[in-house]
Order: structure tokens, then sequence, then C-alpha cells
């Protein structure tokens, strides 16, 4: 077990970026050794070595180690001429997947925040129509993909090279249904829905017409009915099929978070305490989750943490299920678990920064 490590951000200019550098840099284990910034800079920022990370974002002013940083000019050699060790990449899904194999060619382990390597599936992997798909080097790489759930994979996330962060809406949803779905509750022919709302900050930095505040304020829109590029995650990582599931995602005009509520009948009937059960065994041990006895959890109390937390009620004859799971995009659905994720690959506390 390593007691630090030099870690190195692509793509801090956005909001899971911020986040990232966030935390990274009020780490315990990573005082004295801030991350590398690398990524695209403008000739004229190059002149001054870089762009300075107080002026992409000013929230994380303070102290003169911080004052420093900058995002430089990405290159294969500034990384290993610094000592880089881990690399994550808060990149788009195509960047991602041209530069993990070389990366990993070059001796770093990744946390990758994209989409690129985190479906086994040829058939999940098929919406984002990656170039490189079929290929020996993109089927190499892929095995040695971990999908980065902690709550899920903790022993293979441990020691691994690459780790492919899970989707935000993904995790929302599979955390309160893995448990029910494995310990065979679930009628899954009688179907399950996952109804899923996402502040605006879940579509990225970068604004569009149905992200501008005149657009997204005052409003609640349905988008990616049957098509959203996070379903594949829900079906290999719950183990259902596509007939099994309806997920529909939200714009809520909210900065930040994600509500799902969620909707299940049982085989047979439950007792709360029956379902209680089940969730208290698979998540004990998780510190990144909170599970609620009594009420439903709410945005309000994840915004800013990294905590993913699930609540459930029955109904009279305890057959059916309403299940509501809430976390922050940015953190749990991003940057937090790509954080809990480095802890558990390098052997350190789960929890350690991130409470």
């Amino acid at each position: 077990m390593k007691t630090t490590v030099q870690t190195a951000v692509v793509g801090v200019t956005g909001y899971a970026g911020a986040e990232l550098a966030r935390l990274l840099l009020h780490h315990p284990r990573l005082q004295g050794k801030p991350p590398i910034f690398v990524g695209r800079v403008d000739e004229k920022d190059q002149a001054r070595g870089g762009l300075p990370l107080t002026e992409i974002h000013p929230q994380l002013a303070g102290g003169e180690i911080v004052t420093a940083l900058k995002q430089e000019p990405f290159s294969w050699d500034l990384l290993a001429a610094r000592g880089a060790e881990v690399l994550f990449l808060a990149t788009p899904h195509a960047q991602s997947r041209e530069w993990v194999p070389e990366a990993l060619k070059r001796g770093l382990s990744v946390v990758d925040l994209s989409g690129a390597w985190r479906m086994t599936e040829a058939a999940n992997r098929a919406v984002y129509a990656f170039k490189d798909e079929g290929s020996e080097l993109a089927a190499a790489t892929q095995k040695q993909s971990v999908y980065g759930m902690p709550e899920l994979h903790r022993k293979q996330i441990a020691g691994a090279r690459l780790v492919a962060n899970p989707g935000c809406y993904a995790t929302s949803v599979i955390l309160p249904l893995r448990p029910l779905v494995a310990a065979g509750l679930v009628d899954l022919e009688a179907g399950i829905v996952a109804d899923s709302k996402s502040g605006v900050s879940g579509s990225g930095k970068t604004p569009t017409a149905k992200t501008h505040f005149m657009y997204a304020a005052d409003s609640l829109s349905a988008y990616g009915v049957f098509t959203h590029r996070h379903t594949g995650e829900l079906l290999e990582q719950i183990g259902l099929t596509a007939d099994e599931i309806i997920f529909t995602p939200h714009l809520l005009p909210i900065p930040r978070g994600i509500l799902s509520t969620i909707y299940v009948r049982f085989k047979k009937p439950q007792t709360r305490e029956s379902v209680a059960k089940v969730y208290r065994e698979f998540f004990a041990g998780s510190p990144m989750v909170r599970f609620y006895e009594k009420s439903l959890p709410q945005i309000q109390y994840v915004a800013r943490t990294n905590y993913a937390d699930i609540g459930f009620q029955l109904d009279a004859g305890g057959k059916r299920a309403v299940i509501v799971s809430c976390l922050d995009n940015l953190l749990k659905g991003a940057a937090g678990q790509a954080v809990q994720n480095l802890n558990v690959m390098l052997g350190w506390n789960e929890a350690e920064g991130l409470e």
C-alpha cells in the first residue's frame, strides 16, 4: 500500500473537473503532492506556462500551492517527467477511448470518468458508436476495465489499472436495485420503472439550447426515453434485460443532484424489516451509502456530499415498493466516486477525503 501517489487530471475545466480538483487538493494522503493539471491550452496562455487554476475555478483559490497551479498543455512526456502515477480522465468518451490504451502502455493507472470503458457488452456500447469497436486493442483494454462502483466491485477495484467510473444516473438506480434483484425478491416479469431527475450540471458545462436558464427554469422535461446511454450500465450491473426495466431521465431546474424514484413488484409479500435487512446486509461496510429506515431521502440532504441515500415505502399488502435514491451528480455521480475509487485502488480508507 502506497502512502501517497502523484495524480494527474485531464479535463479540470468542467463542473466535475472542478470538484475533482477540490477533492484531490484537500485529500489528506495527497498533501504536498498537488495534482498535475493538463489539457488544451490556448497559445496566449502557453507563453505564461499554462492557464492558472484559479482563473479556471476562482473558488479553489487559497494558499501559495494552489495559486501556483496551472493547466499545462497535455503531453505524455510531461506526465512522465513529473512522475504521474494515476491519471484521471474527465474527458469526452472518444478522447478517453483513444488515450486510455496509451496511458496503460506507459504504466499509468487510470480512473476514467467517461463512458468509454464502462460496458462489457458490445450491444450496450453501441450507443456511443466508438470507431475502434471490435479492434484487438479495444478488446484487450476492455478486459482490463473494472466498473468503478466500490459497493459492488470493491475487491476487483483494489489494485486495478483501469477503473471505469459509473454514470451519475446509473449510480442512482443500480445502488437501490442491485441488492433487491440479487436477493431474488423482485418480480422481473412485472417490470421495473426507474423515474430519474437530474440537475442541469449533469449536462456538462458547455451551454446548449435546452440547458440555459431561460429554457430549464420553471420547467421539467423528459429526455433520452428508451435511448439514454446509461441504460446499458443498468442492464449489466443489475443483471436485467431491456424488457425488464423502463428508465426515463428528466431535466430538473436545479444546479445539481439526482433523485430517482423506482417502482418494483415483489414475487411474494415482504415486510418492511425483510426489505431493510437486505439493504443493511448488502451495504454493510459501504461508508458512502446511507440507508433511511423511517423516511425518504431528498436531494438537499446529499448536495455537495459523496453519499448515496436510499429509502423505500411498501404498499399495504407488501407486494409493491417505491424506492427513492438521491445523490449529488457531480460527487457520488462523478468526481467523488472517482476519488473513492482511488482510495480503494490504493488500499486506503474508502471514505478518506470524502466525509
